[in-house]
């Protein structure tokens, strides 16, 4: 069956469409190593750089977004979306998939609509409780949505959905590092708790800000904390930190290249509440703590992170709040053992373990039974 398998998948614009799309490639080869795979982004975004660089072929479309502020904009964008129709046509026709796999974001708009018009199975992949406006408009063609969440009948066809959970970087789950090793990488104690802060590349702004707020509380706590900055902010950190006084019980990095080691060594981390870092919060069981950014569309953040709180699974903090009340809440919460341990149980319970693998394997049946007939 499967002798010539060619599969497009298309999407991303930032890292929680392009880490699934990746995962979901992987576990397709894996099941078909010699299986075809072609991305299609959107020029200019940033899977033009993540996807050639894990190994994979990807074509870039025009694609943007509508401008809501100045709607004469707008004139531009409809062309492009016109143009980015044309060529996910032509790519189509050249490419010959038989199957084609959408993971969100702008490119996926064009690509999937025109290969469900062309006769080929589609799927797609949600990773947010509250879907994404292309997902909304491509579920009505695709014949499976693939989900992360309970719940998505509102926004899906009851029939076509299945509850998968986000394919997560696997890098975090073959971890054997220690937490006494991963605290040595960092050159913190193994005898003192220790808390991760995580801002994301542009999101990390509030959580920044409430620790520069916090400097005299976070010296007195008698705990650890590593706090990764963001590149975007480093600089402008640093000064601060020299004009104010860094505390020695604070490791400062811009980016941290080894996440598996730092949510090794943390006790509670502190996060954005993105899916796939949920995901990943989910499979590794880690208390945290989720700032939900106000940036997002439809303000799914939020979402995100109430589907975990509801269920005692995380806690969360407003994001125009953390800046008074994020850091005092973390150093109680990190604190108190008995609400450390029921935070990880409750959140290992919502863990959907080998997401990328079943997506794939729904994948090859969609292939299977579209042959069959």
């Amino acid at each position: 069956m499967n002798k010539d398998l060619r599969v497009i998948i298309s999407g991303g614009g930032t890292g929680g469409h392009i880490f699934p799309a990746i995962s979901i490639a992987d576990a397709i080869r894996s099941e078909v190593p010699d299986a075809k795979i072609l991305f299609v982004g959107a020029l200019g975004r940033m899977e033009m750089q993540r996807v050639p660089q894990a190994g994979y072929e990807i074509v870039g479309l025009p694609i943007m977004g509508f401008d809501r502020k100045h709607l004469l904009k707008n004139i531009k964008v409809m062309y492009k979306i016109w143009k980015s129709q044309r060529m996910a046509k032509k790519i189509i026709r050249d490419f010959r998939p038989q199957v084609a796999v959408g993971v969100g974001g702008y490119a996926s708009g064009p690509t999937l609509n025109k290969a469900a018009d062309m006769g080929i199975p589609c799927l797609i992949q949600e990773q947010n409780s509250y879907a994404g406006v292309t997902n909304k408009l491509l579920s009505k063609k695709a014949q499976k949505i693939c989900v992360a969440y309970e719940g998505m009948e509102r926004f899906f066809p009851a029939e076509k959905i299945m509850l998968t959970g986000n394919p997560v970087r696997q890098s975090l789950l073959d971890s054997k590092v220690t937490r006494e090793e991963a605290l040595a990488q960092f050159g913190l104690s193994a005898d003192k708790k220790t808390i991760l802060l995580v801002g994301g590349s542009l999101g990390a702004r509030t959580i920044n800000e409430s620790v520069l707020s916090h400097l005299k509380e976070i010296e007195d706590s008698g705990i650890q904390f590593i706090w990764q900055t963001g590149k975007y902010y480093s600089a402008q950190i640093a000064a601060q930190l020299k004009e104010q006084g860094k505390p020695d019980n604070l490791v400062v990095c811009d980016f941290i290249a080894d996440m598996a080691a730092a949510y090794s060594a943390a006790d509670l981390v502190i996060s954005r509440a993105g899916a796939g870092s949920i995901s990943e919060f989910c499979l590794i069981g880690k208390p945290v703590i989720l700032v939900p950014s106000p940036n997002v569309a439809e303000d799914h953040q939020t979402k995100n992170a109430m589907a975990l709180v509801n269920r005692g699974a995380a806690l969360y903090v407003k994001d125009s709040e953390a800046t008074g009340q994020l850091i005092e809440l973390a150093i109680s919460t990190v604190g108190d053992d008995d609400k450390l341990h029921s935070l990880h149980e409750n959140i290992l319970k919502m863990a959907l373990p080998d997401s990328a693998k079943i997506i794939a394997q729904e994948v090859l049946k969609l292939v299977n039974t579209h042959n069959a007939h």
